[in-house]
């Protein structure tokens, strides 16, 4: 799968009206994805290295996970329906058998999470990137502007 992909970083993140806007891209095109309020907070945590008093949601997956030597490997934006996006999780175990690769079907916005929280790539289908709009001005004009939100 890994060909068949682009490499994407988390540019942005802004209030929105119903949620936070996601700002994911390169150099060629960024677009947006929606997330829940709380779902742009954790991501935003992690994308600054900060961490909540108590382990949420994400940091328990995360401490689950390193228990049983699984580490996540990376995240792929695989498609756009009904306007809903869809994600896969690969994740990748080490033992003495050898590795052993296990894609999950997720939530991008959980996805997200993880991919910040553990600094590992995001990709996105060609089919995909070449599907979804151009929002590389919006997010310069933000940036111009001074956002309330955060941009990276």
């Amino acid at each position: 799968m890994k060909q068949d992909v682009v490499p994407v970083q988390i540019r942005g993140l802004l209030p929105a009206n119903n949620g936070v806007a996601l700002f994911l891209g390169n150099d060629e095109k960024v677009f947006v994805i929606q997330v829940e309020h709380n779902m742009g907070a954790i991501i935003g945590m992690a994308l600054r290295g900060s961490h909540h008093e108590r382990p949420l949601t994400h940091d328990l997956i995360g401490h689950l996970l390193q228990g049983f030597g699984i580490s996540v490997e990376r995240v792929v934006i695989t498609e756009l329906r009904n306007s809903t996006y869809f994600a896969r999780l690969i994740l990748r175990q080490d033992n003495e058998l050898g590795a052993k690769l296990v894609e999950l079907d997720a939530r991008p916005s959980d996805s997200l999470a993880l991919a910040a929280a553990h600094k590992r790539p995001i990709y996105v289908t060609h089919s995909l990137f070449a599907e979804v709009e151009d929002m590389s001005e919006v997010l310069t004009r933000i940036g111009e502007e001074g956002p309330s939100g955060e941009t990276t």
